[in-house]
This record gives C-alpha cells, structure tokens and sequence, in this order.
C-alpha cells in the first residue's frame, strides 16, 4: 500500500508512520497547500485544509491513500483553543475526517493570533526556541511536552485509520 501524506512536516509525517507502523507502507510526502489560511482560525477551515491536503496527496502522489493533517484555532466562551483535524483520502470514497486534543491558549498568545499572526511563528518567539511546529508544538510547550504534536496527530490519524479499516470491513459484507 501507497500512503502519501501532503505535507513535509516532520511531526505531522512521523504521526502518519506511528499509526501505519504494523504495516507493509510506502511512504511518500509532498507539500500539498491546504487551500485555507495561514493561520486556520476555526474547525471548518482547519477540516477544509486537511480534506484539501489529504485529496491533494491522493491526486498527485498518485497512492492509494491521501493523509491530509491540519492544526488551527478555536474560539470559545472559554477563549481560543488549539484544534487539530486529520483527513484520510482514497478513491471511490467520501474524505473520512477525525479531530484530536484542545487546549486553552494563554491569552498573551491568543490575543496576537486574533491580531492575525500566525501560530508557529508566536510559538518560537514564546518559546524562545526555532521551529516549535516542527517538533513539540504548542501542544508540547503547554502541556510540559507530556504530549507533543507527533503524538497529538498520531491520535488523529489513529481515528482515521480505525474508520477507514472499518468502513473496508463493512464493505465488504
């Protein structure tokens, strides 16, 4: 089986192999657009670009998989928090689409993203440290890296995986 998985983010390609990783995969990624801001600032258009990569995958890579993975914001009474969405692509089926961990951004960083900065670029300069998206992620530096962005998106794609595998069992009947 050919996954390809559209984006080059190392988190977010490490989340893909974790979940396939009692298979016989090949993997490929490619930096497919997610079609939706930046910075997505709600969980339709953080689903809207992952279904977007995930399709965009499957049509250019040419496999029998597309993984669309996308983390966005969310605004709540509560105030913003992170989301995150996942996309499984495969022909002759509808997108299957699973969501992941939330957590309460601190108002400093909420409030410059509704400014209309991006996520990634917050988090280095609050971290103090480079390319936090491609490593722990905000979910990592809040959380104490109890639980890192990989291991945030290997859930997602877990949720994926388990409807996929179902939806071929029951077709099958």
């Amino acid at each position: 089986m050919k996954v390809i998985i559209g984006s080059k983010n190392p988190a977010k390609i490490a989340a893909v192999k974790n979940s396939f990783s009692d298979q016989q995969i090949e993997f490929s990624s490619l930096d497919i657009p997610s079609g939706v801001s930046g910075q997505p600032f709600s969980d339709e258009e953080t689903i809207k670009g992952a279904i977007n990569r995930a399709a965009g995958a499957l049509r250019e890579g040419n496999g029998d998989i597309g993984i669309g993975l996308e983390g966005g914001v969310q605004e709540t009474s509560q105030g913003l928090f992170i989301c995150n969405w996942g996309a499984l692509a495969a022909k002759g089926m509808e997108p299957i689409i699973a969501g992941g961990a939330r957590i309460l951004l601190p108002e400093e960083v909420a409030a410059r993203l509704r400014a209309g900065e991006e996520l990634g670029p917050v988090m280095e300069e609050y971290a103090k440290k480079k390319n936090v998206s491609k490593q722990e992620g905000a979910i990592g530096v809040f959380t104490n890296c109890i639980v890192n962005r990989a291991e945030m998106f290997t859930h997602v794609m877990n949720l994926l995986i388990g409807q996929y595998t179902y939806q071929q069992k029951i077709s099958v009947k």
